[in-house]
């Protein structure tokens, strides 16, 4: 049995998500291309659906703040924590996500 393209479209976006250091993208937030990902959400639907410009989803998630621009104060948290995110690339954007807390 094939897999649908939006299956295919989602297993690339999988491929291309990678833990990494925060300090590793302090240049795309200095160029305010840095986006967060609420926790909540699933990091490779956001970028999906961002790269199908889904204009009415992303707009939800902005106004529930689920989605923006990474903060001055949680960038200088990630920092000094020495974080490391999940990042997947939608350009012009590189998308974010907190690693989950672990138990």
């Amino acid at each position: 049995m094939s897999e649908s393209p939006i299956n295919l479209e989602k297993e690339k976006v999988n491929l291309e998500t990678s833990l990494i250091p925060w300090s590793e993208l302090q240049r795309f937030f200095a160029g305010g291309r840095a986006i967060f990902v609420a926790q909540e959400l699933d990091l490779v639907e956001v970028a999906y659906q961002l790269s199908k410009d889904n204009k009415t989803l992303v707009q939800q998630w902005l106004e529930n703040n689920q989605i923006g621009h990474v903060s001055d104060k949680q960038a200088r948290e990630w920092f000094e924590k020495a974080s490391e995110v999940w990042a997947v690339v939608v350009k012009p954007w590189v998308l974010v996500q907190e690693q989950a807390a672990k138990p």
